[in-house]
């Protein structure tokens, strides 16, 4: 006795309407660069630069200061410098809530 092919369908997962960074712009975040001065481990005198960017909250930054405190303990480039550059995407002058609706035919 022959059988057909054996279908499996894996569960369908429904994205969200909404993407995750516009609904954290709108929960405050703001997009953040930071320009990072670090030493070379072999070569101390030498200073490399690495960018990071994504969403954080202005002034404390908790997103920037756990990549920062990740770094310190897993990467072997000392820090020299920080530079943090941050700009609010989405301000409240740009987004309104609509009180009422009014339809003419």
């Amino acid at each position: 006795m022959t059988r057909g092919p054996i279908i499996t369908t894996a569960p369908v997962r429904t994205a969200s309407p909404v993407d995750s960074a516009f609904r954290r712009q709108l929960e405050g975040y703001g997009l953040t660069t930071a320009s990072i001065l670090y030493r070379m481990p072999d070569h101390p005198s030498f200073l490399q630069e690495f960018i990071w960017q994504d969403y954080d909250l202005f002034p404390k930054f908790p997103v920037l200061q756990t990549f920062i405190d990740f770094w310190k303990r897993e990467i072997d480039g000392a820090l020299h410098s920080i530079r943090v550059a941050h700009n609010r995407l989405i301000t409240p002058a740009e987004l309104r809530t609509i009180g009422a609706e009014f339809r003419l035919n």
